[in-house]
């Protein structure tokens, strides 16, 4: 392999199962003006991966056909007009794309420096899944001090992020449903960053129990990945003048006849949202205020306090396949991590 090229983890006949995931060769990227280029240690899995990997996820035009939008590692080449970073710098970061590799091609803006008390393996775990989950909470839905607030997907790495959030910026009640009681159980243990309110939702009604909480007032947000199938009950859910930000589409994308009326009525705001098609300039302003109000918080998962980054597998990147099975299996409360190896 020369210095021209990488090891990346690439997708045979460019879509298809996790049995076309191999690690080959590719372009190295070469570092441009703005950029920094990052030797990558370790990278976080997330379901837009699988979606893409599938051929059902239109990436932003320009950006390269490698998976992975968060990594961790060390910069290695900086480009003219960068500032104050320099060669050595301990990263984490966010991109476009490309994070399934040895080497990734950045602007400088979408890098943060990994606080010291985070592994690498956890810090790879923080860009996506904490921007996105902050970026729904507190830019879109405006979370305030003692609103009540529903996670869907609760123990997913949005949800997992989302919760702890939703406690650190002073929320009431924090419902989230998930799909066990060991993904409950999971959620208990998060201590201070806990939901007050987790619910199964295979048996649990969540509609009845947010009600019920709430003296029939509902919730102020709504954090839903779900889609149609929750969209009935996600307006009997909201509170009046309450926001829901839509963030996937997992049980499809057509809405079964339904009545509009409770959102006019209850003054309600409905807004979705993806992360990977915001200009640079917004990602950029989304990781710069991130880094100020949160980045010094985050902790281990086996720290006493703080947000706490939970990681539930780490894997080496020669076992991509698996990790993707696992992820699109559900099989994960916290994120699934893959080391370059």
């Amino acid at each position: 392999m020369s210095n021209e090229t990488m090891r990346a983890v690439l997708v045979k006949d460019g879509k298809g199962p996790s049995e076309n995931l191999y690690i080959g060769e590719a372009e190295k990227p070469k570092v441009g003006d703005g950029q920094v280029l990052v030797k990558i240690i370790a990278f976080g899995l997330n379901r837009m991966d699988i979606i893409q990997r599938e051929g059902e996820y239109p990436v932003p035009p320009g950006t390269t056909p490698i998976l992975g939008v968060e990594f961790s590692g060390n910069i290695v080449e900086i480009g003219s007009g960068v500032g104050s970073w320099k060669i050595g710098d301990e990263v984490m970061g966010l991109a476009y794309g490309g994070a399934y590799a040895e080497f990734i091609v950045v602007p400088a803006g979408m890098v943060m420096p990994k606080p010291e008390n985070l592994s690498w393996v956890e810090a790879a775990g923080v860009p996506e899944n904490w921007l996105t989950a902050f970026q729904a909470l507190i830019l879109i839905a405006e979370l305030q001090k003692g609103q009540d607030v529903l996670i869907h997907a609760g123990a997913s790495g949005v949800g997992v992020a989302a919760n702890q959030l939703a406690r650190f910026y002073s929320a009431n009640r924090v419902f989230t449903t998930v799909s066990t009681t060991e993904k409950i159980d999971f959620l208990n243990s998060m201590g201070a960053g806990a939901p007050t309110h987790p619910i199964s939702y295979r048996t649990q009604d969540f509609v009845e129990e947010v009600k019920k909480a709430t003296d029939g007032k509902g919730v102020d947000v709504i954090i839903d990945f779900i889609g149609p199938d929750y969209w009935e009950k996600n307006l009997k859910s909201m509170a009046k003048d309450g926001r829901m930000v839509m963030l996937g589409l997992l049980s499809g994308t057509e809405l079964p006849a339904t009545s509009i009326s409770p959102i006019i009525y209850n003054r309600l705001r409905i807004q979705g949202t993806t992360l990977r098609s915001r200009s640079q300039e917004y990602q950029e302003n989304l990781v710069g205020r991130f880094a100020k109000e949160v980045l010094h918080h985050l902790r281990s998962q086996d720290s006493p306090d703080g947000l706490k980054v939970y990681i539930h597998d780490v894997k080496s990147w020669k076992e991509v396949r698996q990790a993707h099975d696992d992820m699109a299996a559900s099989k994960n409360a916290g994120k699934i991590i893959l080391t370059v190896d």
